[in-house]
């Protein structure tokens, strides 16, 4: 087992902090008090390769591999993790498919703009009534009668950049007597009729990441923007989120060691009775337990990053790995936010300092891409064989 990164890894490692430091980390605090989608330094990340980060060249990517991919995540969700989510959806829920199950049409038009990061990519799955039990979705897909195009109603919930998204990839029952195998995935065009968005909704965290419902009313999505074949969206979207996530995990470690790198300053320089805080025991306890667990969390995720192309070329799932560094770093990231707030005091409760911010959106990690509990189901079942 070799722990040394590749001169290739290294090199996005360090373009991404680079870039989060420098364009991203300043405006961080004023983008969560606005709410404002980033749309300038998501291009710029594009022009940097991050929005496609395993895409090939030929698609507009830069044709690296999942564990650059965690790198780079960490990075930018350090100093923004908002940012980190427009990217993780761009990369894992919506390129991941498409490279996978695509036409070579489908990719030429669907894929290389978001990639290159001139497009916004949203994947559309959850429904106000069906969020872990994907399988109750009641968006429905028509096909025409010449088989022309399929005619789609229905509504989607909480939709990353949904309100910014140029494409969709979104899933639809086409057989509805058929349960997981009557859903099929869809590359939607958001310009067109019958496509329209809700209100942007007030979240309590990674508020600069733009989310909404979104409704087809009649939509007519062309048969050849059908992705895979009828039937295979539930086994294409749960594949995905294998991807996300490991994306999600790279986004905890992040938020977490921002956190922790933060509650060192502070350690180091606050002074209570004539001596530094990090002096004292409480103090030096909740620094270890938050050493161990980011570390922890990091090789968890790095190990699912590593063998999703280990799966991927044996015709594999990911799935126990994915969901374990998920599980691990999203509750990783809450428990080291929380100890940094305990640890910086009044100051960690104030918003002029980014601890509070670390914490609201530490907590969307044990939510989006499955929650905790789904998490430990999918782990269990996955181990014991057992449904």
């Amino acid at each position: 087992m070799h722990f040394e990164l590749t001169e290739d890894q290294q090199m996005i490692q360090a373009a991404a902090r680079e870039f989060a430091q420098k364009e991203i980390a300043p405006i961080a605090a004023e983008l969560d008090e606005s709410g404002e989608f980033p749309l300038e330094t998501i291009r710029q990340a594009g022009q940097l390769g991050f929005m496609g980060i395993e895409v090939p060249e030929t698609y507009g990517g830069a044709e690296l591999d999942s564990i650059g991919f965690v790198l780079m995540m960490e990075e930018i969700s350090a100093a923004d993790a908002a940012h980190g989510t427009i990217i993780s959806v761009n990369n894992s829920l919506y390129n991941n498919g498409i490279l996978q199950y695509g036409t070579e049409e489908q990719k030429q038009k669907f894929l290389v703009p978001v990639a290159s990061g001139d497009a916004i990519a949203a994947y559309g799955l959850t429904e106000p009534q069906s969020g872990s039990d994907a399988v109750n979705m009641r968006t429905r897909a028509v096909r025409s009668a010449d088989g022309s195009h399929y005619t789609i109603n229905g509504k989607k919930s909480w939709i990353t950049s949904g309100p910014v998204a140029d494409f969709i990839l979104l899933f639809a029952v086409t057989d509805p007597d058929a349960g997981a195998r009557g859903i099929s995935a869809f590359l939607l065009e958001t310009d067109q009729e019958g496509f329209s968005r809700g209100k942007t909704e007030p979240k309590l965290g990674i508020r600069a990441s733009a989310t909404c419902e979104v409704e087809l009313n009649d939509y007519q999505c062309p048969a050849e923007n059908l992705l895979g074949n009828e039937g295979e969206g539930f086994k294409i979207a749960m594949g995905i989120l294998d991807a996300g996530r490991i994306g999600i995990a790279a986004q905890a470690v992040g938020i977490a060691r921002a956190a922790y790198e933060a509650s060192l300053d502070y350690a180091r320089d606050r002074k209570a009775f004539g001596t530094p805080i990090g002096g004292f025991q409480m103090i030096q306890s909740k620094i270890a337990d938050m050493k161990i667990r980011i570390e922890a969390a990091r090789l968890l995720t790095l190990r699912a990053a590593w063998n999703k192309t280990r799966a991927a070329a044996a015709g594999l799932r990911n799935t126990t790995e994915a969901s374990s560094a998920k599980l691990f770093a999203s509750e990783t990231a809450m428990f080291v936010t929380h100890a940094a707030v305990q640890i910086h005091g009044g100051m960690g409760y104030s918003r002029e300092m980014p601890l509070e911010r670390y914490f609201r959106d530490a907590k969307i990690t044990e939510i989006y891409e499955g929650t905790s509990e789904i998490q430990r189901l999918v782990i269990a079942r996955q181990e014991t064989g057992l449904r």
